[in-house]
């Protein structure tokens, strides 16, 4: 057999976790740097490093894995179309929501239907699809919007009626950085592994599995963001010791993230390879 006719082989080299740490590195030296010098020009590079690191290191981790039929230049477009475009749409799309008891469920139906119609405008020309593709690309959507949204939470976070606060921008990457897997990337990584699933060698399909699936999503997501108030509402129930509020939120955040991977694995067991 030829040489040149013998598929390449895909090799987990581990730049992930290796890009992760050296990151982790540049982010802890750029707070050095910028708390040293008092130079607000270092913001921006803190807001960057520290907001696109963990979803570049997602992306990293599905290049390694994808096979297929899936292109470099269809993971790239996922990253940006769900970072730049996600955001963007997600934007005009909340633009006229109020405060209201159904606020998270309708940011989460937005949001939710932004990345899924990304995720499929990219799939498109793919196939045959299988659900392990589908849960990468998606995952790749996800951790491109998670990437440009954190760094707008970061700037919102760093700008005060006092100027630029290091503390607050500190804290927000922080906290949405340890997230982000379980979040955004987890929740449209599994509407992916269904669409790709439910599509397999044909064309992307609206099947009840895959309705499901999204309705599926959004219930997480709604939870996710209602997890404070739902906490502080069974705090109240329960006790009149406040401190017991953090604790219900640590322990839903955990619950919800446990029941998105199981349903990502239990959806990938039943996919073809």
């Amino acid at each position: 057999m030829d040489p040149d006719d013998v598929p390449a082989q895909k090799t987990r080299e581990g730049w992930w976790w290796k890009a992760l740490l050296s990151g982790l590195s540049l982010w802890v030296a750029t707070i050095v740097v910028t708390m040293t010098t008092h130079s607000n020009n270092l913001i921006p590079t803190l807001i960057l490093v520290g907001s696109f690191l963990v979803p570049f290191c997602v992306v990293l981790f599905a290049v390694e894995r994808i096979s297929g039929t899936v292109r470099s230049l269809d993971v790239f477009m996922a990253v940006l179309l769900g970072g730049v475009f996600g955001v963007l749409g997600a934007a005009l799309l909340e633009s006229d929501l109020h405060p209201s008891p159904w606020l998270g469920l309708r940011v989460a139906l937005v949001e939710e239907f932004v990345k899924a119609a990304l995720l499929v405008l990219v799939a498109r020309s793919i196939a045959p699809k299988t659900g392990m593709q589908g849960g990468l690309l998606g995952a790749c959507v996800g951790a491109g919007f998670a990437a440009f949204e954190s760094a707008g939470y970061a700037f919102n976070a760093a700008v005060t009626t006092h100027g630029i606060s290091l503390g607050p921008l500190l804290q927000s990457e922080a906290t949405r950085s340890i997230l982000a897997p379980v979040c955004h990337v987890l929740w449209t990584a599994l509407l992916g592994a269904v669409i790709f699933r439910a599509a397999g060698s044909g064309r992307i399909r609206l099947t009840a599995g895959v309705l499901a699936a999204f309705v599926g999503v959004v219930a997480l997501h709604t939870l996710w963001d209602s997890m404070q108030d739902l906490a502080d509402g069974l705090a109240a129930a329960l006790s009149a010791d406040a401190s017991l509020s953090g604790g219900f939120y640590v322990a839903g955040l955990v619950i919800v993230a446990l029941a998105g991977l199981a349903s990502l694995a239990f959806t990938l067991r039943r996919s073809p390879a």
